[in-house]
């Protein structure tokens, strides 16, 4: 691979990192795995970097609604706000790569 990967090889991999991350909207391991393919693809000379820094954005924003969920729920009294962040962010988790997914399998570049 290195280098010299084709646009198939490069389309296989960002969508087994949407799979991933999909997948990892229930348990979170795959989604890890797909992150450090994700950084690893990223790089501006290969087509499909586009993808990989529209999921590595979407892990991390996703990470930044849950923790500050979790701060809202520890504070015991703004646990309902706190389920509120929890599902928009996972609701929001989905239809990111759901989205990406089908740009993918259209041939397009995720907007920057």
């Amino acid at each position: 691979m290195g280098d010299q990967e084709t646009i198939g090889e490069q389309r296989l991999l960002a969508l087994i990192s949407y799979i991933l991350h999909l997948v990892g909207s229930i348990t979170a391991l795959p989604s890890l795995i797909a992150l450090v393919i994700n950084y690893v693809k990223r790089k501006p000379r290969l087509d499909l970097s586009s993808h990989h820094r529209w999921m590595i954005r979407t892990f991390w924003w996703t990470i930044l609604w849950m923790v500050l969920g979790w701060i809202l729920f520890v504070t015991v009294i703004l646990i309902p706000l706190a389920w509120i962040i929890f599902a928009v962010a996972w609701l929001w988790w989905i239809y990111r790569h759901v989205r990406g997914l089908i740009v993918l399998l259209d041939g397009r570049d995720m907007p920057s």
